[in-house]
């Protein structure tokens, strides 16, 4: 069965139960916080585990290595809508050992990339209309690092309140232990 009939599947009998009553809340987090985070499946339980969160609790945006790429890129907008308009009052940034996005470098994805069918063209009209590609696909080196870096471009955003304490953390996937990198009060 293709994976997108078997949720569909699922879904049916999910709603005719009514399972999602015991997942109702409102659009404001209980705790007033938003979290960057990473993709990475093993955050997908561990991470609210590991903190005491649950449905309803806080905001939670996930990308590739709990980057911000760009100042007004989605994600930055994604963390001041949830501080003006969904009543988040603390941010945190949190990273993971182990990431994929630690030690990547673009030729490889790329190379990928062009395996799949996307054209030596297409990547020389993106490097000509101002995209750094190689730049954009690049990972990082140093996971506190990277996650200080997410915190220094919140705090010194010029929509972000200065009030609004943003602080960085790693997990580790493990076994869900955070390690403090910076504390945001």
């Amino acid at each position: 069965m293709e994976m997108l009939n078997e949720i569909l599947e699922y879904n049916k009998t999910f709603v005719e139960q009514k399972e999602y009553e015991k997942y109702q809340t409102t659009k404001f987090p209980n705790k007033k916080m938003v979290i960057l985070t990473c993709m990475d499946t093993r955050l997908l339980e561990l991470l609210p585990k590991a903190m005491n969160l649950s449905n309803g609790d806080v905001k939670l945006i996930k990308n590739a290595g709990a980057l911000i790429a760009h100042p007004f890129g989605s994600i930055m907008r994604s963390i001041l809508v949830a501080v003006y308009q969904l009543q988040a009052e603390e941010v945190m940034v949190i990273g993971h050992h182990d990431c994929g996005m630690s030690g990547m470098k673009a030729d490889p994805v790329i190379e990928s990339m062009k395996e799949r069918g996307v054209t030596e063209e297409t990547l020389e009209t993106l490097n000509y209309s101002g995209i750094n590609i190689n730049q954009w696909l690049h990972g990082f080196e140093n996971v506190s690092d990277s996650v200080k870096h997410s915190v220094e471009m919140i705090k010194k955003h010029p929509l972000m309140p200065a009030d609004v304490p943003v602080h960085g953390l790693v997990i580790n996937p493990e076994t869900g232990k955070l390690d403090l990198v910076v504390k945001g009060y």
